[in-house]
């Protein structure tokens, strides 16, 4: 009953695929529960969003609605939208629902960075989430924080590349504080495999003739890419799907054909599916391949390799790989499609523990020792930070955290419970 009045009530976390169900829930089902309040939930992914008829009404969308580029709402057989917008859709839903006063835009990140601070999470990179959340964006609202001294953990913010450098350049003067950078900029490459919005070198086995899909030609990507390189800006791809793999890797070629080589740590996100062919450009072109490794448990496995050709399935959710490739590879989260914690990273990472329990692909199984470096070292490096962050050593800043429990000599089912004892930052003790 708490929830059943008041203003948006926005969620995220639900997949239908989780469920036992193929087919996308509705808004009326949301309508039995909460037939006067608007409601949004993100799904799992983040790539589609389901909502209410309240909240379809108060957006103005109806059969006679049309889905912005790379974006879709979801009509029945009759033409009425039934719910479920994806992609860029969902900026029709948000611009209304995400309508947060600055204040209370101060008091979400206060509150993200006490939870973070509680994993043991003092430094994030918070990426340019797509159209579909621009209306999230909180920039100044870190500087703000910054500016009043309240920021305890290391921020990097990755505005979006999308033709106009002016505004990340203009941060990037105004941001630089050991807590508040600019890392670089970021754009989306492609969707998701399990909406078939992810670009891929085949076609989907489980729809003959969809490769998927790219949000910006690749002209128009090209273009910009060279422009942020020209600025030293580093680039970071959401790249899901093999074909975005290759795509972003062109990308980066054509800058350096272009610019020339230096040592730009441009990075490709996710790389769920990547085509052996491609592995050896990504040491070639020095490009960073960041793997969330708890991903491999966010859904039952066979929304994968349901959808994947055979021949790809040992290059689904790779790590090791890279790894032994000498390839740049930071391990991270991708909060908050996956949890924060980064022990339930490392679990997965040393375990290949997928949704059920199992293993899959265990020859991407990686140490201890291996693991906790990509979260630390490795992600200090992706980010131009090593020599300040992500070891104890003399002259770096002191962000050090204390365990429960010595994880080296604990089982390995022990990762799913270790707790943060003390957080230190700049070598002061913060409050968890």
């Amino acid at each position: 009953d708490l929830y059943l009045t008041g203003d948006w009530l926005i969620g995220m976390g639900w997949d239908h695929l989780a469920w036992g169900q193929l087919e996308y829930p509705t808004a009326q089902d949301l309508d039995e529960i909460f037939p006067d309040r608007a409601v949004i939930l993100i799904h799992a992914e983040g790539h589609y969003a389901w909502v209410n008829s309240l909240a379809l009404k108060i957006a103005g969308i109806d059969r006679d609605t049309v889905a912005p580029d790379y974006g879709i709402i979801v009509k029945d057989d009759a033409g009425n939208p039934t719910g479920i917008l994806i992609e860029s859709a969902i900026s029709l839903i948000g611009k209304y629902a995400y309508q947060f006063s600055d204040e209370t835009k101060k008091e979400m990140v206060l509150k993200f960075q006490e939870h973070a601070l509680s994993l043991g999470v003092t430094a994030v990179n918070e990426f340019f989430m797509s159209r579909a959340h621009e209306t999230l964006f909180a920039y100044e609202t870190y500087k703000t924080l910054d500016d009043a001294d309240e920021l305890k953990m290391r921020i990097h913010v990755w505005p979006p590349m999308n033709g106009d450098l002016k505004p990340a350049i203009e941060m990037r003067e105004r941001f630089q504080s050991p807590y508040l950078q600019v890392g670089g900029v970021k754009q989306f490459i492609d969707g998701v495999i399990t909406g078939h919005t992810a670009l891929m070198v085949d076609e989907y086995k489980d729809a003959p003739g969809n490769f998927g899909e790219t949000g910006y030609s690749y002209d128009e990507l090209e273009k910009w890419v060279i422009e942020a390189d020209a600025e030293e800006f580093q680039i970071r791809f959401h790249s899901i799907g093999d074909g975005a793999v290759r795509m972003g890797l062109d990308l980066f070629e054509a800058a350096q054909k272009v610019n020339g080589v230096r040592d730009s740590r441009h990075s490709l996100e996710h790389l769920e599916v990547i085509d052996p062919q491609d592995l050896p450009r990504l040491k070639q072109l020095g490009v960073q391949a960041s793997v969330q490794p708890a991903h491999i448990a966010l859904m039952p496995k066979e929304s994968h390799i349901d959808r994947v050709i055979d021949s790809k399935h040992d290059y689904i959710y790779n790590s090791k790989t890279f790894i032994d490739q000498g390839i740049l590879v930071p391990y991270a989260s991708d909060y908050p499609i996956t949890e924060l914690n980064p022990f339930l990273g490392v679990y997965h990472a040393v375990t290949r523990h997928d949704y059920e329990g199992n293993e899959w692909n265990p020859k991407e199984k990686v140490s201890l020792g291996t693991a906790l470096q990509a979260y630390t070292l490795e992600a200090a490096k992706s980010t131009f930070r090593e020599k300040e962050l992500g070891s104890i050593e003399a002259g770096k800043y002191a962000d050090i955290i204390i365990l429960d429990r010595d994880i080296f000599s604990s089982p390995i089912e022990d990762l799913k419970v270790t707790k943060v004892d003390t957080v230190i930052t700049a070598g002061k003790v913060r409050e968890i």
